[in-house]
């Protein structure tokens, strides 16, 4: 039996809690993380081979462990090229050039704004050359997820079609080419599911929470750590979204969503998935919002706000509008009379035989090539026999003895949560007296060398001068 490690925070067979992965961040900081996990999962386990997660170690000292107990190391990377995570790519890149087994790289993706300039230098560039490098000593490719992904890697001077291939994210792929979209007929009573971004549009916003007051069959699904902590526990978000002009996004138990109790938070993939199948219609900033809605056939409406949204909502031919076709008097139903719910369909089948290509060029091995037709995934055997965690409602919304249970668990993860933030804070004043420290001697190093070269400079001029008038006041005779 092979075992083949993969980057995640939880295996799709873990059962954690909502207060479990609170306190492990099981979830990377954002649930949608946790379903293209799922579909490397699903694809890459078959009846001799097991995969086992990682739960997001990045250690180089544990590469002799890795090397002996594991066949292969997959890393399904989402927007990974961004300056908030390069110290954690670093770290990964060191492991894996200790690695002597093969490593995978399926669907790295970028964080630039929405009209890159990719020709720009950034300060992370060598660092995103170093890990591509360590990884093309263990693989064939990189695959990626979107074009401009590709022009970035190819400007750094790696080779499109040899070094990186583009297959857009993996999660599209959990159910191989099996996608079919439903008809939507939106009325007053329709199921509809919202996602929203922070850092959206304010008049996206404003678009998207106002909904729930049109539609009482209306529910918000979050995704961010800070957003289960609220829904959970009731704590304040200590994130972007307590910014006080975010007047439009549900960010307190005060927002008409919460108070009406109109918030699902998913802790696994396949009760997400599940319940998607039960909605007529999603609609919002979250990609991965709306991937699991497409995974359930559901008709969607994504509004990409950055590069990362773009690059993947054009590949895969998303239903989209963009930001600047949403004003203060759009309605609902002219978005949906603008898309296509079926484009997706249409080019599926197509980049799903480019997704199996890059398995096949990197040798790796898959269920479309282990197993017949409308015979069970080895994953879905196994996920038979586990009772998985439903989605949780927001506090407000519990039975006594449950808001007080959460009350107690979330007092102690908000202290937990402060005394780390407390213990980095201090950890980055120390690193910052340092580098003060150290860029003081700096100055001090490079005043001393100011002042030696300008006494070196007054000695060369004033001794020829004394020479000189040395001779004037002692003429020859």
């Amino acid at each position: 039996m092979k075992k083949i490690l993969v980057r995640s925070g939880m295996s799709p067979l873990d059962t954690f809690s909502a207060d479990e992965i609170i306190k492990r961040n099981s979830i990377g900081n954002n649930v949608g993380n946790l379903i293209y996990a799922y579909s490397i999962f699903r694809n890459l386990t078959t009846d001799d081979v097991e995969l086992v997660s990682d739960y997001y170690g990045q250690n180089p000292n544990n590469a002799d462990m890795i090397n002996e107990k594991y066949d292969a190391y997959v890393f399904p990377l989402a927007n990974a090229i961004r300056k908030s995570f390069i110290p954690t790519l670093n770290r990964y890149t060191a492991l894996i050039e200790k690695l002597t087994i093969p490593v995978y790289v399926i669907g790295l993706g970028m964080q630039f704004s929405y009209e890159p300039n990719i020709s720009e230098r950034r300060s992370y560039d060598g660092d995103v050359k170093r890990f591509v490098k360590a990884v093309l000593e263990k693989s064939n490719m990189l695959g990626l997820r979107g074009q401009i992904t590709s022009d970035y890697l190819s400007h750094l001077g790696f080779k499109e079609g040899r070094d990186h291939q583009v297959i857009g994210c993996p999660s599209m792929y959990t159910f191989g080419n099996n996608i079919k979209i439903r008809e939507l007929k939106l009325n007053d009573s329709s199921s509809i599911s919202v996602n929203m971004t922070p850092t959206a549009d304010q008049r996206v916003l404003k678009f998207l929470n106002d909904l729930s007051p049109k539609y009482n069959n209306l529910n918000f699904v979050p995704q961010d750590m800070d957003e289960l902590l609220l829904t959970y526990a009731g704590a304040p978000l200590l994130g972007p979204s307590v910014n006080s002009e975010l007047e439009n996004y549900p960010n307190s138990l005060h927002s008409h969503i919460f108070k009406n109790g109109k918030v699902k938070y998913f802790l696994n993939a396949p009760t997400w998935i599940e319940y998607m199948k039960t909605i007529d219609l999603s609609i919002g900033t979250r990609l991965h919002g709306n991937v699991v809605a497409t995974l359930a056939g559901t008709p969607s409406i994504t509004i990409p706000i950055d590069a990362r949204m773009r690059e993947l909502s054009e590949y895969h031919n998303f239903p989209r509008v963009t930001e600047e076709e949403i004003s203060e008097n759009t309605h609902l139903e002219e978005l949906v009379e603008k898309v296509d719910f079926h484009s997706v369909e249409k080019s599926h089948q197509k980049n799903y035989d480019n997704f199996i290509s890059f398995l096949a060029k990197n040798g790796i091995d898959h269920i479309y090539d282990k197993n017949a037709e409308g015979v069970k995934h080895p994953l879905e055997v196994q996920l038979e026999s586990i009772q998985l965690q439903q989605p949780i409602g927001p506090i407000t919304a519990c039975p006594l003895d449950e808001m007080r249970k959460r009350l107690e668990k979330g007092y102690q993860l908000m202290l937990t949560k402060a005394e780390k933030t407390n213990k980095n804070f201090t950890k980055k004043i120390h690193e910052k007296n340092i580098m003060i420290s150290s860029l003081k001697n700096d100055v001090r190093r490079l005043n001393a060398k100011i002042k030696n070269i300008e006494n070196s400079r007054s000695w060369k001029i004033t001794k020829p001068l004394r020479s000189f008038t040395t001779k004037i006041s002692r003429p020859d005779s």
